[in-house]
C-alpha cells in the first residue's frame, strides 16, 4: 500500500512593519495558521502567543502541521491584534494575511512575503516571515555484527545462528527490535550490516538497557538460545573504530558449571549512528523536482471530434486526459521553483509532413518544450489536438528515453539537487513492452520515478506488469530494477471520487523513491538539516 511519508512540519512565524492599530502604544499581534478544509471552509490549526507593543514581533510558540506530499495543502496565516482576553478573534483587529501551500512553504525552507488586508489591498508594509524544519530525529544505529566459537547444538552439523536484539520498555518488558538473518551451518558467523532508526532501536535514548540474544534456528522446533548478553547503547557504540567483544552467556549453563566460561563470543565490528535523510531532508536542502508529462495520441482512443473518444473534449473543455494533468500537476508544480514543464505527445502525426512522432513537444517547439505552469500544458493540449492525426502505434519507451538523458546529464552532478517525476497519461494499449521494459530498468537507476495513469475502460494488464507490484520488473535480459520507479493507475477507480483522490494515488509512492535513490547513491541533501540538539 501506498507509504504514507507523514512528518510533522514546525513553522516559526516572525512579522515587520505590523500596522499600528493602538492608540498610544504599539500593536500587540499574535498570528493564527488556518488550514483549508475545502469550499472555502477553513480550520484553525494553531496559535502563536500574543508579543506586547510590537511591529516586529518573533514568535516563541511554533506552529506544528502534518505535511503530506500528495496533497495540495492550503493556509493562511492572519496576523491580529490582541486586546481583550477572548480567544474569538472576530473582535480583535486584523493586521493582515497571507495565503499559500505547504508545498511552496517546503520546497523554499523559508519565504518571506507581504501581508494584505484583503485581496490586493497591501497591509501597509507588513510582511510576514514563515520557516519550517521537520520535527523528527533522523539518526539511525548501524551495525555489523560476527560471533566467533559459538556452541554447536545440532546433532548432525553445526549451530544455524541468527541474532534478536531488544530494547528493555519502561516496565522492564524486552520489546524485539531487530532480527538479523539465519547464517547455516557456521559456528563463526558474520552477518549482514543492517540500519535500525535510533527511535525504534532504544528510544532515542542511548543508555537504555539493550539484550542481544543468540540463537540457533530449528526448522521444526522452536529456536535455542545459544546465549546472551545485556550492555546499552552507548557501549555498542564503543565499536565505532575497533570492534568490542561480548561473551555469549548461557544461564542455565552459567549456572550448572563452575568452569563455564562462555557459549562463544559475539563481536561488534562496526556501530555507530549515521543520518537518515527523509524526503523533506531533501526538499528543504534544495533538490528541485522537475515534472513532465506525455500524452498518448494514438488511434484506440477514438477520434477526438466524436464524443465517444478519450480525447474528446466536453462542453466545459474537460476530459479525462485533462483532469489527470490538472490533478497530479497542481501538487508536483509547489516543487519546481520555474514551473517550466516540458510536454510531449506519442503516437501520432504531427504537421507539417505527418509523420508518426513518438515524442513531439505540446507546443511544436524542439528547442523549447516547455509549458508555463499546469494552465500552460493545458492551454498547448487544446491547440494542439485539432492539429494533428492519432495514429500509431503506441511506444512509451521514445519519451522515457528522453527525460532518462535528461536524469542522466542530472546524475552527473555530485549532489541532491535534481529529481524527475514523468507522468505518462494513455489508453493502455502499448506495442513496445519489451523495450520500455529495459527503458525502466535503466531509469531505475536515475533520479526520475515514472507515473502511469490509464484513461478509458481498457484492461491495463501491460500497465500493472510494468508497475511491478506483483513481483520486480525484469529487462527482457534477465536484469532487474534497482528500486522501483513506477506507479500505476486506472482513471475510471477515481470517476466519483474527489478530485484530489487520483493525485492522493500517484504520487503516494514518490517521495520514497526519491530518497531510495539518493540513498543507492549515497547522497545527503545539498544543505543538510542542521543536527538534532
Amino acid at each position: 500500500m501506498a507509504a504514507h511519508c507523514v512528518s510533522k512540519v514546525e513553522l516559526s512565524i516572525s512579522c515587520n512593519n505590523l500596522l499600528d492599530k493602538d492608540v498610544g502604544s504599539k500593536s500587540d499581534p499574535l498570528c493564527v495558521l488556518l488550514q483549508s478544509v475545502g469550499d472555502d471552509k477553513w480550520s484553525e490549526v494553531e496559535r502563536t502567543e500574543r508579543v506586547k507593543n510590537c511591529q516586529d514581533p518573533e514568535f516563541s510558540t511554533k506552529l506544528h502541521i502534518d505535511y503530506h506530499f500528495e496533497k495540495v495543502q492550503k493556509l493562511k496565516f492572519g496576523v491580529y491584534d490582541i486586546d481583550n482576553k477572548s480567544v474569538d478573534l472576530k473582535d480583535d483587529d486584523f493586521l493582515g494575511g497571507f495565503e499559500c501551500t505547504l508545498g511552496q512553504i517546503v520546497s523554499s525552507r523559508k519565504i518571506t512575503r507581504p501581508l494584505q488586508l484583503k485581496a490586493a489591498k497591501p497591509a501597509g508594509k507588513g510582511t510576514i516571515t514563515i520557516t519550517a524544519d521537520e520535527m523528527k530525529d533522523n539518526r539511525a544505529v548501524v551495525m555489523e555484527v560476527e560471533a566467533k566459537n559459538l556452541d554447536k547444538k545440532d546433532m548432525f552439523g553445526k549451530s544455524d545462528p541468527f541474532l534478536e536484539f531488544f530494547k528493555q520498555e519502561e516496565d522492564g518488558k524486552w520489546q524485539l527490535v531487530h532480527r538479523t538473518e539465519v547464517i547455516k551451518n557456521n559456528l563463526n558467523p558474520s552477518w549482514k550490516k543492517f540500519t535500525v532508526s535510533l527511535h525504534t532501536f532504544c528510544s532515542g535514548d542511548l543508555n537504555k538497557p539493550i539484550k542481544v540474544t543468540c540463537y540457533d534456528k530449528d526448522e521444526d522446533t522452536s529456536s535455542d538460545m545459544i546465549g546472551e548478553f545485556t550492555c546499552t547503547a552507548a557501549k555498542l557504540m564503543e565499536a565505532k573504530d575497533n570492534a568490542v567483544e561480548f561473551d555469549c552467556i548461557h544461564p542455565e549453563k552459567q549456572k550448572k558449571k563452575k568452569s563455564y566460561k562462555n557459549s562463544g563470543v559475539i563481536r561488534i565490528k562496526y556501530c555507530k549512528l549515521e543520518a537518515q535523510y527523509s524526503f523533506l531532508d531533501y526538499v528543504m536542502g534544495g533538490c528541485q523536482i522537475n515534472f513532465t508529462v506525455g500524452i498518448d495520441f494514438t488511434g484506440s482512443n477514438g477520434d477526438p471530434r466524436s464524443p465517444d473518444s478519450l480525447h474528446y473534449l466536453n462542453p466545459n473543455g474537460v476530459n479525462q486526459y485533462l483532469s489527470a494533468i490538472w490533478s497530479v500537476g497542481q501538487v508536483v508544480q509547489d516543487y519546481d521553483t520555474d514551473k517550466l514543464f516540458p510536454a510531449f505527445g506519442f503516437g501520432a502525426q504531427v504537421p507539417p509532413n505527418f509523420q508518426v512522432s513518438h515524442e513531439f513537444p505540446l507546443n511544436f517547439n524542439p528547442n523549447s518544450p516547455y509549458c508555463q505552469g499546469v494552465q500552460g500544458i493545458v492551454e498547448a493540449y487544446r491547440v494542439v489536438l485539432p492539429q494533428i492525426r492519432l495514429y500509431g502505434p503506441t511506444n512509451f519507451s521514445p519519451i522515457i528515453n528522453h527525460v532518462a538523458r535528461i536524469a542522466a546529464g542530472a546524475a552527473q552532478q555530485p549532489n541532491a539537487a535534481q529529481y524527475f517525476v514523468l507522468l505518462i497519461i494513455t489508453d493502455g494499449e502499448i506495442t513496445d513492452l519489451d523495450q520500455t521494459r529495459q527503458s525502466i530498468v535503466n531509469g531505475s537507476k536515475l533520479p526520475m520515478s515514472i507515473i502511469i495513469v490509464g484513461v478509458g475502460e481498457a484492461d491495463f494488464k501491460a500497465m500493472e506488469f510494468l508497475d511491478g507490484d506483483n513481483g520486480v520488473l525484469k529487462s527482457l535480459t534477465g536484469e532487474p530494477v534497482a528500486r522501483d520507479i513506477v506507479q500505476f493507475v486506472p482513471f475510471k477507480q477515481f470517476a466519483s471520487a474527489p478530485k484530489e483522490a487520483l493525485a492522493q494515488s500517484v504520487l503516494a509512492e514518490v517521495p520514497n523513491q526519491l530518497v531510495s535513490y539518493f540513498k543507492m547513491r549515497n547522497m545527503a541533501p545539498v544543505n543538510p538539516p542542521s543536527p538534532v540538539k
